[in-house]
C-alpha cells in the first residue's frame, strides 16, 4: 500500500513538473515573439523621432489595450521632445518628438487603490548608431537592434501584463505599466514622467524597472539594485527565489543607472533588474539570436511575483534611502 502511495506521489510530482515546463515554454515563446518584432531590422533600432520608434510605441500600445489597461487623459501616449545632437542615426541636430507609452490597472482595495506601483522598461535604442551615439562601435554605421537593450525589458513587461490580465482578483494597489522612450539619451522619458505624473507624486510607492533581462547566464543570475529602498524588500526578493529557477543577486542599494534612478532621485522606492552585461552591449551585434527566451520567461515570472506581492503588501510602503 505504501509503495502505491509513493508511486502516486511521484507521478503527481512528475505531472506538476511537466506542467510548469510546458507553461514556461509557452511564456518563452511569447517573450521571443515580442523581442523578435521589437528588435527587427524594420524598426531600425527604435531611435526617438523615427518611424521605427513610433512603430515600437504602437506595438506596445496595442498590447496595453488588448490586456485591458486603462488610459490616462484618454490616451496611452505621453508625448515629449528630445534634443538630438548631430552624428546620430542619420539625423541632423534638432529636436524630435517621441512618447512614453503607459496605462494602468485600478487596484481592488477601496483605500489602497489610491496608491500606485509602477513597472516599466524603455523601448528606445540607438538606431543606426553613428559617431555622436552611445554605440561601442561608432565607426559601424549599422542598425543597432538592441534585442537585449531593451527589447528584452519590454518583452518582459508585456509578458507580466498578460499574466496580470488573467488574474481573477486584481491586486489591492493600482499598477502603472509604462514603456519609456529617450532612455539612451539620458533617462529622458522617465525624467519627463516623474515631473509630469498623471497621479499625485506621494501616491507612487514603488517603481520596478527592467533593462537588459534577455541574456540570463548559466548560473541563472538575476541582478537587482535598490531592493532595500522599501520595507523588507531584500527579504521579499530572497523569499521569491524559492522555486523560481533563478539565483537572484540582491543589493539593498547599488541602485544603478537606468530609468528607475529617475524615481529614486525623487525619493520614490525603486528596484532595477538586469541579467548582466555582455560584449554585444551597444553594438550592432545585440540581436535576437543571442536572446535566452527561456531565461527571459523565468525572469518575467520572478518579477511578476514581486510585483504582485508588492501591490498586495500588508504593511505601509515608504521610501528608504540607500547609499
Amino acid at each position: 500500500m505504501k509503495s502505491v502511495r509513493t508511486s502516486k506521489y511521484n507521478f503527481l510530482k512528475i505531472g506538476i513538473l511537466f506542467f510548469y515546463l510546458h507553461l514556461n515554454a509557452q511564456n518563452a515563446a511569447t517573450f521571443y515573439k515580442h523581442d523578435k518584432y521589437l528588435s527587427s531590422d524594420k524598426l531600425e533600432g527604435r531611435f526617438p523621432g523615427t518611424e521605427g520608434n513610433n512603430k515600437a510605441a504602437a506595438y506596445i500600445q496595442k498590447y496595453f489595450k488588448k490586456y485591458g489597461l486603462q488610459e490616462f487623459n484618454n490616451s496611452y501616449y505621453q508625448p515629449f521632445k528630445v534634443f538630438v545632437k548631430g552624428g546620430i542615426n542619420k539625423m541632423k541636430s534638432d529636436s524630435a518628438a517621441t512618447q512614453n507609452v503607459l496605462g494602468f490597472i485600478e487596484g481592488s482595495d477601496p483605500v489602497l487603490k489610491n496608491e500606485y506601483i509602477v513597472i516599466g522598461a524603455h523601448y528606445d535604442h540607438w538606431g543606426w548608431g553613428g559617431p555622436g551615439s552611445g554605440s561601442k562601435k561608432k565607426e559601424a554605421f549599422a542598425i543597432h537592434n538592441g534585442a537585449d537593450d531593451n527589447a528584452s525589458g519590454v518583452s518582459a513587461l508585456l509578458c507580466i501584463l498578460e499574466e496580470i490580465s488573467k488574474q481573477k482578483s486584481k491586486p489591492k494597489r493600482s499598477i502603472i505599466f509604462i514603456s519609456f522612450s529617450g532612455e539612451e539619451e539620458g533617462l529622458l522619458g522617465s525624467k519627463y514622467f516623474v515631473t509630469h505624473l498623471p497621479v499625485p507624486k506621494e501616491s507612487v510607492k514603488v517603481m520596478l524597472n527592467m533593462d537588459m533581462v534577455g541574456r540570463l547566464n548559466e548560473k541563472k543570475e538575476l541582478y537587482m539594485g535598490g531592493a532595500g529602498t522599501f520595507p523588507n524588500g531584500v527579504e521579499l526578493m530572497q523569499k521569491l527565489q524559492q522555486n523560481s529557477g533563478l539565483n537572484p543577486v540582491i543589493h539593498a542599494g547599488d541602485v544603478g543607472g537606468s530609468d528607475h534612478v529617475s524615481f529614486y532621485k525623487e525619493s520614490i522606492s525603486a528596484v532595477g533588474f538586469h541579467t548582466g552585461g555582455h560584449p554585444q552591449y551597444h553594438t550592432p551585434e545585440d540581436d535576437i539570436d543571442l536572446i535566452n527566451s527561456d531565461g527571459g520567461a523565468l525572469v518575467s515570472k520572478y518579477i511578476y511575483n514581486a510585483l504582485t506581492e508588492i501591490a498586495n503588501y500588508k504593511e505601509a510602503l515608504f521610501f528608504m534611502k540607500q547609499n
